[in-house]
């Protein structure tokens, strides 16, 4: 499984005095397996990208080949393009409607097509998958769950529907610390479990630096970089100048070399930092 996007053009309500460029020629590729990141200020495109690559806007122009599959051409049908990739929006909560649990994760594989058998078993993959006691939950309503245990509901739906793409927009947005702690817990266990390729959308460089192999970064609509996560977070200024940050364990380790610490900056993780921390504080060594 792979994902070829090239030379990707979107643009709103063409023809039109208030037309807008919503993306710019875009290309990247996301290899089978990876974890891949997707950054941006508000309106520099991620949403609209997401959208292209699940089949629910078609570009002005470029392309998205999924595993061998232009689902860009006009001879696609959009059942199959869902069936390979599955799209949790923001919020995903706000998109529960069924009177059970059960009934609203197995929305997606009967309307697929799948027997009632085969989308039972698929149930019951969905929610253990997500962390939740299919006993406990599967027979309540989902608007009695926790926001947590929703938003895990939420994101059951589309993997029941076993995409072998899952993306996922904000999936922490409006969460508490601890809960944001463990959605991301769950995301990365239902990446190594499925096997999937996984895209995720943050405005938490934190998350995309700990969890994202490589990242593209969106300004206005056009590429701004793309390459690992180290790469792109090396360079602070351009990011900067984009509205964006970086990760800000990364940012604290630069503060401490420029204090005079000799100490790594290309550090993403609370634990490696402290130990990068401890060592330079035990040899003394300044800059």
């Amino acid at each position: 499984m792979s994902i070829q996007v090239r030379e990707l053009t979107h643009i709103y309500s063409e023809g039109l005095p208030y037309q807008s460029k919503a993306l710019d020629s875009v290309s990247f590729d996301v290899s089978d397996k990876e974890f891949f990141g997707i950054i941006g200020h508000t309106g520099s495109g991620k949403s609209t990208l997401l959208q292209h690559l699940n089949g629910l806007l078609k570009p002005k122009s470029g392309s998205i080949t999924i595993n061998g599959m232009d689902i860009t051409g006009g001879n696609i049908a959009m059942k199959e393009v869902r069936r390979k990739v599955g799209l949790v929006f923001q919020y995903p909560e706000y998109q529960l409607f069924e009177e059970n649990v059960y009934k609203d994760v197995a929305f997606g594989p009967l309307n697929l097509g799948f027997s009632a058998e085969e989308a039972d078993g698929l149930v019951r993959e969905a929610i253990e998958l997500v962390g939740l006691d299919f006993a406990k939950v599967s027979e309540r309503s989902p608007f009695e769950l926790s926001g947590g245990q929703k938003r895990r509901a939420a994101i059951a739906g589309v993997i029941s529907m076993k995409p072998e793409v899952l993306i996922l927009d904000e999936p922490t947005a409006g969460l508490d610390p601890k809960t944001h702690g463990d959605i991301l817990r769950m995301i990365d266990d239902i990446h190594m479990r499925t096997g999937n390729i996984t895209i995720l959308v943050s405005h938490n460089m934190g998350d995309i630096a700990n969890h994202c192999e490589r990242v593209l970064a969106l300004r206005n609509g056009a590429a701004l970089m793309f390459g690992s996560a180290h790469e792109v977070f090396s360079r602070k200024d351009e990011l900067a100048a984009s509205g964006l940050d970086i990760p800000p364990v990364m940012d604290f380790m630069l503060k401490l070399k420029e204090g005079g610490l000799s100490v790594k900056t290309d550090i993403f993780d609370i634990g490696e930092a402290a130990s990068e921390i401890a060592r330079a504080l035990s040899r003394g060594v300044r800059t």
